[in-house]
C-alpha cells in the first residue's frame, strides 16, 4: 500500500478538542459536513487547504491526546486526508483511527516541513520526501493493521471476516 500527499505540519500534542471542537460534539452528526471544521481553532480554513486524498497531516509527539473523541479521527478520514504521521501518537487516539480506517504511521517527522511531497510505502515501511529526496523508515504495519486500513475500519473487517473468532 502507498499513500501519498502534500505536508500539512502540526507541533507536539494536538489535543482532540483542536482537531474538532467539543462545540460540535451534538450538534453536528454528519461526520462529512463535522470534517469542515477541522482544525478550525488552531487552524482556521484549513480544510479548504488540503486535498482530498493528496493531503498529509504531519506533527510531532503525542498526537491525539487528550479525551477519547471518536470524531477525531473520523473527521480527519472524512476531509480525505491520505495519512497521519506523527512521532506518537496518544494510545486512545490510535486505537480509534485503526478501528475507522484512518492510516496512521509512526515515524522521526524532523525532516518533513509544510508542503513537502510525501510517498509513504506501508510494506516497506518508508517514507520519501520528494522535496529534499530523504527517506526515514518506519515500523511497517503488521497485517491486521494492513487489512484494517484496507476494509476501512473494524466494523467493515468484521462483515468481511464473518468467521473471525478470539480466542
Amino acid at each position: 500500500m502507498v499513500l501519498k500527499g502534500k505536508v500539512f505540519k502540526f507541533s507536539d500534542n494536538i489535543n482532540t478538542d483542536w482537531i474538532i471542537s467539543g462545540r460540535y460534539k451534538f450538534s453536528i452528526t454528519d461526520m462529512k459536513k463535522l470534517s469542515q471544521y477541522l482544525f478550525e481553532d488552531i487552524r482556521p480554513n484549513f480544510y479548504k487547504e488540503i486535498t482530498p486524498h493528496d493531503s498529509i497531516i504531519v506533527a510531532g509527539e503525542n498526537f491525539g491526546m487528550g479525551s477519547s473523541r471518536e470524531q477525531a479521527p473520523w473527521v480527519i478520514k472524512e476531509a480525505g486526508v491520505s495519512c497521519v504521521i506523527a512521532k506518537s501518537f496518544a494510545r486512545i487516539f490510535y486505537r480509534n483511527a485503526f478501528n475507522i480506517g484512518l492510516p496512521l504511521i509512526e515515524a522521526d517527522t524532523s525532516a518533513m516541513g509544510e508542503g513537502d511531497y510525501l510517498i509513504v510505502d506501508v510494506d516497506r515501511g518508508t517514507i520519501k520526501n520528494e522535496k529534499n529526496a530523504y527517506t526515514t523508515k518506519f515500523l511497517a504495519w503488521d497485517n491486521f493493521r494492513k487489512e484494517l486500513i484496507h476494509c476501512g475500519g473494524i466494523i467493515n473487517y468484521l462483515k468481511e471476516h464473518k468467521d473471525f473468532k478470539l480466542e
